[in-house]
């Protein structure tokens, strides 16, 4: 394989493990918070949607992304007041929320199917950008791709650096004893739920207005899925999401460039199931190698009503 080549397919891996990467550390902050929220595939279609109609309706990538955002926050505010509000079943919540999501996301962006807009701009350093081999891969990818590393360094700031992160995950492995102790457990769980939804919202946004500029029912292929898995394969740290997305988007990316290589012949259906391939294969082999069990948050999954 030529550096060209090379060049190509490493710069393809992180255009394809960005949304996931956005998607899995919005869910992991719900998760640390002790929330299941498995509503991640349909709030990003919505956010994909919608941030693809603002965004062709004003041409503005960023009031795209912004809505994108604001779609997929608004989904995880109806999850919000069902499973903090009403203390429903997390996940069968999370599933309708995926469903309506699915539905949603048709109706708004029936309009806009067949239609393209210029994908999201790349960022160019004269000088930088320019230079052999390690210019494009690392000074020429879009915003979205440095939000979500940003967003990485972020999260894990948040929750191992401040009083507000300590709180959340102790909510998140205890919420009976953080409510004894006077901490806002309600407060803090919708906040991160709003967060996470409006990670998967931006997510969403990224593949209609930058990976592939146009908007198509279903466009996301279960990526919320695999976001879902990726923050068990991380087991609920942002650094590992990070390196996890990587290898779920070079999944992705062998899918696409595996044909075009020649050689051996594979069948096209096999390599549009290798991404969920791999990640079954991934969470397989985490169970057997971590033999002391998952640091899955203690309430992870259970809703909580206060004492009256």
């Amino acid at each position: 394989m030529s550096a060209e080549a090379l060049n190509l397919v490493l710069f393809t891996v992180i255009t394809a493990a960005t949304p996931l990467l956005i998607a899995a550390l919005g869910e992991l902050v719900v998760e640390r918070a002790g929330v299941l929220n498995l509503g991640v595939e349909g709030m990003m279609i919505v956010g994909a949607a919608v941030g693809f109609a603002a965004g062709y309706s004003t041409g503005s990538a960023l009031i795209g992304a912004l809505a994108g955002m604001a779609a997929g926050a608004t989904l995880a505010a109806l999850f919000a007041l069902l499973v903090v509000g009403l203390a429903t079943n997390q996940v069968a919540s999370g599933l309708a929320l995926t469903i309506f999501g699915l539905g949603v996301s048709g109706l708004i962006g029936a309009g806009f199917v067949g239609l393209k807009r210029e994908a999201a701009p790349h960022l160019a350093i004269p000088g930088l950008s320019d230079l052999p081999f390690v210019g494009k891969l690392i000074f020429g990818h879009d915003l979205f791709v440095y939000a979500g590393l940003a967003l990485t360094v972020g999260v894990w700031w948040f929750l191992t650096r401040t009083r507000a992160g300590l709180t959340l995950r102790a909510i998140g492995d205890n919420h009976a004893s953080g409510h004894a102790l006077g901490l806002p457990v309600r407060r803090v769980r919708v906040q991160a739920i709003l967060f996470g939804g409006a990670c998967a919202g931006l997510a969403g946004a990224y593949l209609s207005l930058a990976y592939t500029p146009f908007w198509t029912p279903g466009m996301t292929a279960g990526r919320g899925w695999i976001a879902l898995a990726l923050v068990v394969f991380a087991s609920w740290r942002p650094w590992r999401a990070l390196a996890g997305a990587l290898l779920f988007g070079g999944a992705t990316t062998l899918q696409l460039h595996a044909q075009a290589w020649g050689g051996v012949r594979i069948p096209a259906q096999f390599m549009s199931a290798l991404p969920y391939v791999v990640t079954i294969v991934a969470l397989i082999v985490l169970s057997v190698w971590d033999r002391r069990g998952t640091t899955a948050p203690a309430a992870l999954g259970k809703p909580f009503v206060p004492d009256r």
